[in-house]
């Protein structure tokens, strides 16, 4: 039987954060973890990598909505209204903001993880945002969110639904940090070869400048650090390998695949092909529309010309519609993941909100020696094709999932 019950009823607190200057703070370098509505993603569990930081001082005179583990975070205002996530004892210690409703649980009665299941549900979601205040800045209060009412099940059938569907988002979790780390050593290897310019080096390859230099590296030697030949370059204003070139981004892109693109209004939830879009969220949504299907033949790297988001993409997928920019190299001394990583390293945040792409292709560049280029190229490859497999299992866990999910809400489907 259905027993309904309200939020405020099974809570110890429902309260919301401060801004930091309005009791006279400031954000800081370090301290005590900030959190913000865009912590509070698609996602379980808040997104510490956009976290701020607060003093001690200022926390302290915060200390009303300092956080707790378990305490289950609404976004009660802005773009990220109604989204939901659950604090852990790694976000601690930790504040937050007026934008940012806690709901401290009645462990005894409820479940934190049940409860952020059931109020994820894209019904239940779609419900919280239409009981916002309608204005040009939607939010919810906290008598609102006190009345949000849930199917309150006996509290071993709670954890019993919520330890399937945490199951999955555990794994989901996993494969979202083995790409991160993946990402990271793909990133760790570009700034050795081509920022510090200690690249493996094989005078075997370039007998020239052995000869020239009189004194042969072993096979693998870091190049600058070993002695290899720099070379001033007046454009840049600094010194870069012999042999290697400056040029600016425009000169080596090239044509771009005929595609229908995928308006905004015409990405479903679910379909045949991922559409990769600007925004945050790496797939966006799907189509069906074959018209729209991109087949790359070599890595894709989409830009964002509004967000400067940088995606690399290396399966089929469809276009996004609006400031979706896709960049190809024509040029062998930059392939498709090496020019991810040189076009993720370019710093355009100086331009505020405007259309960056235009500043993106003057932007000058380092063209590298053709041998290094390739051998990096092919030492990433495999990390970027596990990356893959972890993105697609991902996709399908979720749909997993969102599927199930409803299910066990509403009794469809039992946990025995």
């Amino acid at each position: 039987m259905n027993n309904i019950r309200y939020l405020k009823e099974v809570s110890e607190v429902i309260t919301k954060g401060t801004t930091p200057t309005t009791v006279g703070g400031v954000f800081t370098d370090e301290g005590i973890n900030f959190v913000k509505s865009e912590s509070i993603c698609d996602s379980k569990y808040l997104d510490s990598s956009v976290f701020m930081k607060i003093d001690e001082e200022t926390d302290e005179k915060l200390k009303r909505s300092r956080l707790q583990e378990g305490d289950l975070l609404f976004s009660i205002a802005g773009a990220y209204l109604g989204k939901i996530s659950i604090v852990r004892a790694e976000d601690l210690p930790a504040n937050t903001n007026q934008a940012v409703g806690i709901v401290r649980l009645k462990n005894e009665l409820v479940d934190v993880s049940y409860l952020y299941y059931f109020f994820s549900q894209t019904q239940i979601n779609s419900y919280i945002n239409k009981l916002s205040a309608q204005s040009s800045q939607p939010n919810l209060n906290l008598d609102l969110l006190g009345r949000l009412s849930f199917n309150c099940l006996a509290l071993d059938e709670q954890k019993k639904i919520s330890s399937i569907l945490s199951a999955i988002d555990a794994k989901i979790e996993l494969n979202n940090r083995i790409n991160a780390e993946l990402e990271a050593l793909a990133k760790t290897l570009y700034d050795y070869w081509f920022v510090q310019f200690d690249f493996p080096f094989d005078f075997a390859s370039c007998p020239e400048q052995g000869r020239r230099e009189g004194k042969p590296t072993a096979n693998g030697k870091p190049y600058k650090s070993s002695g290899g030949k720099m070379v001033y370059n007046p454009i840049l204003k600094r010194e870069i390998p012999e042999g290697w070139e400056v040029a600016v981004v425009a000169e080596i892109l090239g044509k771009t695949p005929a595609s229908n693109k995928v308006l905004n209004q015409e990405i479903l939830a679910d379909g045949s092909i991922p559409v990769i879009d600007q925004s945050q969220d790496y797939i966006c949504g799907f189509t069906d529309d074959i018209t729209a299907l991109i087949t790359p033949t070599q890595p894709h790297v989409v830009f964002g010309d509004h967000t400067r988001v940088v995606k690399l993409v290396n399966f089929e997928y469809a276009r996004g519609a609006d400031g979706t920019q896709i960049l190809l190299s024509n040029d062998a001394r930059m392939p498709g993941y090496l020019l991810y990583q040189v076009v993720s390293d370019i710093d355009l945040s100086n331009y505020g909100y405007a259309r960056h792409f235009k500043f993106l292709k003057d932007y000058k560049i380092i063209l590298p020696n053709q041998t290094i280029a390739a051998r990096y190229h092919e030492v990433v490859a495999p990390c970027y094709e596990k990356i893959k497999g972890g993105i697609f299992e991902n996709q399908h866990l979720m749909r997993l999932r969102d599927w199930l999910l409803p299910m066990l809400m509403n009794g469809q489907v039992t946990v025995k």
